[in-house]
Formats: C-alpha cells, sequence, structure tokens
C-alpha cells in the first residue's frame, strides 16, 4: 500500500512539473484566507499593531524586502504558489486596493495576521475576521467580472485552489492569555466553538463558488518558543499539555470536514496536516539540517515578535536557514519550505 501511495504521489508531481515546465499555472487562481502563517501584507493597510514591514523581516526575501510577511523570506503559500507554477505571488487585496492595480488575474491573498475562527481573538488586534476577509472576497468576484466577463470568472471562481489556515491565533493569542475566556470555556468547549466557526466558513466559502480548498490543522502550538517560555516552567521542551489540546481540535477538525464533503457536492477539502511535520521538526530539527529549534532567530528567540522583533534587537542570528522559528511565534523561510515538501501530495490532490 505504501508502494502505491509513493507511487501515485511521483505521478502527481511528474505531471505537475510538465505543467510547470510549459509555463501554464496548475489552476486558474489561488486564494487565500487566514491568519500570520499566510498574510502576505494585509495588516500594512490596518490601523493595528500587528505588523511586519520593517526589517529584519523579509531580510532574506526577494529584494530583502520586508513584504509583510512575519518570516525572514517566503511563507509555505508563496512555496506553493510556485509549486502550481505561477510566475508571481498572489498578492495582499489590501495592496491591490491602495495601489489600484487591476492584476487580479491569479488571484488574491485576504489573510491578515492575528485573526481567528472566533470573533474576540480578532476584536483585541483590530485586524481583518475571516468573515470580512469574505466580504472583500466578494468584492474581488465582482472586480474580476469586470475584467473577464461572468462566464470567464464562474470558470475561474470554480477551477481555482483557496487555502484556509487559522486557529493558532484563537489559542496563542487569546484563549491561553485570556483569564475571562478560561473561567467560561474548557479547552474543548472552546475547540467546539471554532469548528462550528469553521463549519460555517466553509460553507459560505462553498456558497460564494469555491470547490478546491485545502484547510490548514493546528500546529505543535506547544512548540512555539514563545508559549514555551510562558508556560514551559523553565523547561526546554514543548508544553506537551497544550499540543494535546491542538491533537483534540484536530480530531475534530477532521469529523466535521467529513461532514462537510457529505453536504456539499462536488466540493474537493483536503487537511492539510501541518502538526506532525513540524512537531517532527522541532524536536529532531538536527535530522533535517536545522541547527535550533528551541530559540528563534530574531533578538534572543524567546519573546520577541512583531514590533519586538526589529532592526536593533540584540542577538538576531546571522543564518536563519539553521533555526525553525523566525519570530518567537513564526517559522524561517527553511522551516516553511520544509512544511511545504511535507504537504506536496496534499496540496497537489487539489488540483
Amino acid at each position: 500500500m505504501n508502494y502505491l501511495s509513493s507511487l501515485f504521489t511521483s505521478l502527481v508531481l511528474f505531471i505537475v512539473l510538465l505543467y510547470v515546465v510549459k509555463g501554464k499555472p496548475l489552476v486558474p487562481a489561488l486564494f487565500i484566507f487566514g491568519d500570520s502563517l499566510v498574510d502576505v501584507g494585509n495588516n500594512n493597510n490596518l490601523p493595528t499593531a500587528i505588523k511586519a514591514n520593517f526589517l529584519p523581516y523579509g531580510r532574506d526575501f526577494v529584494n530583502h524586502y520586508p513584504s509583510g510577511r512575519f518570516s525572514n523570506g517566503k511563507l509555505t503559500i508563496d512555496f506553493a504558489s510556485e509549486l502550481f507554477g505561477f510566475n508571481s505571488y498572489q498578492p495582499a487585496y489590501l495592496n491591490l486596493i491602495t495601489k489600484g492595480d487591476d492584476n487580479l488575474l491569479n488571484g488574491a491573498n485576504f489573510a491578515s495576521s492575528a485573526t481567528g475562527y472566533h470573533y474576540s481573538t480578532v476584536a483585541q488586534y483590530n485586524v481583518l475576521s475571516l468573515s470580512k476577509q469574505l466580504e472583500f472576497y466578494r468584492d474581488y468576484q465582482k472586480e474580476l467580472e469586470k475584467i473577464v466577463g461572468q462566464s470567464n470568472a464562474s470558470s475561474i471562481i470554480s477551477g481555482s485552489v483557496y487555502f484556509v489556515v487559522a486557529g493558532s491565533g484563537d489559542f496563542i493569542q487569546n484563549y491561553f492569555i485570556s483569564p475571562i475566556l478560561h473561567t467560561i470555556y474548557t479547552p474543548d468547549k472552546f475547540s467546539d466553538i471554532l469548528i462550528q466557526c469553521y463549519f460555517n466558513f466553509i460553507q459560505n466559502l462553498y456558497a460564494l463558488g469555491a470547490r478546491k480548498i485545502g484547510v490548514s490543522t493546528l500546529p505543535p502550538v506547544g512548540c512555539v518558543p514563545i508559549i514555551i517560555t510562558l508556560y514551559g516552567f523553565q523547561n526546554n521542551q514543548c508544553v506537551e499539555n497544550l499540543n494535546n489540546i491542538a491533537i483534540e481540535f484536530n480530531k475534530k477538525l477532521i469529523l466535521t470536514s467529513e461532514n462537510l464533503l457529505k453536504m456539499l457536492p462536488g466540493l474537493r477539502l483536503v487537511l492539510l496536516d501541518i502538526y506532525t511535520p513540524l512537531y517532527e521538526l522541532v524536536t529532531r530539527p538536527s535530522h533535517y539540517g536545522f541547527f535550533e529549534a528551541r530559540k528563534a532567530c530574531c533578538g534572543l528567540g524567546l519573546l520577541e515578535v512583531g514590533p519586538a522583533c526589529n532592526s536593533f534587537s540584540i542577538g538576531t542570528c546571522a543564518n536563519a536557514s539553521e533555526y525553525v522559528f523566525w519570530d518567537s511565534f513564526h517559522p524561517t523561510q527553511a522551516a516553511y519550505k520544509f512544511l511545504m515538501e511535507s504537504l506536496n501530495s496534499s496540496v497537489t490532490s487539489l488540483i
């Protein structure tokens, strides 16, 4: 069975390569929704402190430019765009509006750092909620129709691939630090609420024409440097009781996704497991050519994130490719590339 699975994966990747060599993207466009793991600069245009449009963010990106990505370089979504054969990355939608750019044909990125499934996560940071991201997507569809016509726009919308990456902020930036939520909800109950929000979001996205949707699981949140610093009790190991919350959430995500597949005709919904490869990378970094998984590259690597990770941060590493985490919350470009390589077969199964 493993042999057949490997053979199928190799065949799919071979077909992908043929299309890319011919210079033709595998799908009409990509659309991205979610949080800082996939935000490519929408927050630059929002009145929020959650931004990454300054160095050293982006120091290893194209032209060493701090685009707003919470990393030293590319994100997993950038590698996915390359895998699908696009010559340019899907732009931040708010940048398109600001610049008056009508080049919408490759898709758009609506993600906003610090957002989440739960309304209280968004309210704290003045960023784009998932519902607001959908609202912008509706606006995008209207603009697309003006450019290519209704029939062509419908074809692009139904044939494109959609990525949804959210949930980490609901726990790391909200539930884990909120005494109110802790009082009202158990982790299990809070997960149920998030899963219902996820269920509603996919239904709404489907209603807008999406048929090929990739959804990220939660990562091992207990292995994030800032979480180990705050809740590890001076232990440098992953906080496993918090990882267990992510594991239980992911189980519910699987069951809910299976129900959505039964309910929504023509839906291709693929879960993208980032928990397993990231946990493997964090717990055995040297096995994959990494040097450091506990401390992040930026600053002292224990608490720095967002504004605290800046060009004046003392101790920022010289070679980020040796580190799993760029700041105390987000992976490096090298780690994102590792994740994409782990997800190749799942991502291409959306085609």
